[in-house]
């Protein structure tokens, strides 16, 4: 909304619901008479623009056809776009003005990791610039501009360098013809057929990114292949490839996890035998259905916090998740209305094909996925005489946040991995 001289207010940029996520006004030009708006309405993926307060006319500072702008950056004192950011395989920095392009090309030969410019003075004469490793620590310099010379400053962990795995990204064509991206997080030595875990994010509404990942480092450090994906759903790909995971929760999005397994095994990097599944949130969704639906592809899976009943989780929607229970019934399905559907891609519902081993971890104050989400997995697969190792941490929320609880699970996690993968375990101190 803008206000005119008189006071009256009139819309300047109407979005609905699928575009409201996307849409970040960034600031006026100096004389206000344009609006820069970072906006995935009137496009698939979220671009940025100028848009005139007078006409509404609008004008394209920077867009991707596949990727949305992830981050704007705007001079302290004109207000004008300075750097654009996409998070493509990797993260891509450009800039609308020529005379900060080659800043960003200089820059660029400096280090191989992922620029970014983390803050500048009022002038944009110096910056702080850093690079992002997914295989170590992030380097930071001061630059000036002037005279293009740069300075060391520091490591934000400097004890990583040198100690880290290598991450790839790949890409693969889903069996429907939907391009798919990931990360391979590889483990010392010879990548041939060595066991593997597909670590799967969270959300779905939400995309893995070529940076250093804890998990994926500590999978690999174990002897394991790490494999991340941004199956359909994910963000960050334009609204088309979001919404291509409507209702696709153990359909599709499911099929793409499984797509990536094929993959690395066809590569050659993965050992069919021994593949696992872990993820949290969602993540934990996919590991439970991996197992209830096609438990001949999986060895052994971990769940954190992952739902099992897709309608009681939805009849369960904490009261500040109101306002967005429309989107998520978009997204999954209707408990009111359609109730069989949400049971049938419900790995509960599944629970008779749930055969090989399962670690399922909960926070017994989680208001997001209710403990009685993995207490009644938990009681079906007791009751079917194939008891998972159940870690219910009284003291935790969505997902584990206490370093001691961390600890705990990393611990017996990677017991429970070694056990059915043949990886690396430290043994617990005494």
């Amino acid at each position: 909304m803008v206000r005119e001289v008189d006071g009256a207010w009139r819309p300047l940029l109407t979005v609905d619901r699928t575009d409201a996520g996307s849409t970040v006004p960034q600031a006026f030009d100096r004389d206000g008479r344009r609006l820069l708006v970072q906006t995935s309405a009137g496009a698939n993926t979220a671009r940025v623009l100028w848009i005139d307060v007078a006409t509404g006319e609008q004008e394209v500072v920077a867009e991707d056809p596949d990727y949305d702008v992830s981050s704007v950056s705007t001079d302290a004192l004109t207000h004008q776009p300075l750097i654009v950011s996409f998070e493509r395989d990797r993260l891509h920095t450009q800039a609308p003005d020529s005379e900060i392009e080659r800043d960003l090309n200089k820059l660029a030969a400096l280090d191989d990791g992922d620029l970014v410019v983390a803050s500048s003075d009022r002038e944009n004469r110096r910056w702080i610039v850093s690079y992002v490793h997914a295989n170590g620590p992030t380097a930071s310099y001061l630059y000036d501009r002037a005279t293009s010379q740069h300075t060391f400053l520091f490591y934000d962990r400097p004890g990583l360098a040198g100690r880290l795995h290598d991450v790839e990204p790949f890409s693969f064509t889903a069996r429907d013809g939907l391009r798919i991206d990931g990360y391979l997080t590889f483990p010392e030595g010879n990548a041939e057929k060595v066991p593997t875990v597909l670590l799967v994010h969270g959300g779905p509404r939400a995309r893995d990114v070529w940076q250093l990942r804890p998990a994926a480092q500590w999978l690999a450090d174990r002897g394991y292949l790490c494999v991340q994906v941004n199956y359909r759903g994910s963000t960050g790909y334009g609204k088309a490839f979001t919404a291509a995971g409507n209702r696709e929760w153990g359909g599709k999005m499911q099929d793409d996890l499984l797509d990536a397994v094929a993959w690395v095994v066809e590569a050659g990097y993965a050992d069919p035998a021994r593949i696992g599944i872990y993820g949290g949130s969602y993540g934990g969704y996919a590991a439970l259905a991996a197992a209830a639906f096609t438990p001949e592809v999986f060895r052994c899976a971990i769940d954190v916090c992952g739902p099992s009943n897709l309608e009681t989780l939805l009849r369960a929607i904490p009261p500040y998740w109101t306002p967005m229970a429309a989107e998520m019934y978009e997204a999954v399905g209707n408990p009111d209305t359609e109730p069989e559907f949400l049971r049938s891609r419900s790995p509960l519902s599944h629970v008779e094909n749930m055969k090989i081993p399962l670690m399922i971890v909960q926070g017994a104050n989680d208001p997001r996925v209710p403990q009685s989400e993995s207490d009644q997995i938990v009681a079906a697969l007791r009751n079917n005489g194939v008891p998972p190792e159940y870690l219910l941490f009284d003291d935790e929320g969505h997902g584990l946040e206490k370093p001691e609880n961390r600890l705990t699970f990393f611990a017996r996690a990677e017991q429970f991995l070694a056990e059915h993968l043949g990886g690396h375990c430290e043994s617990e101190p005494a």
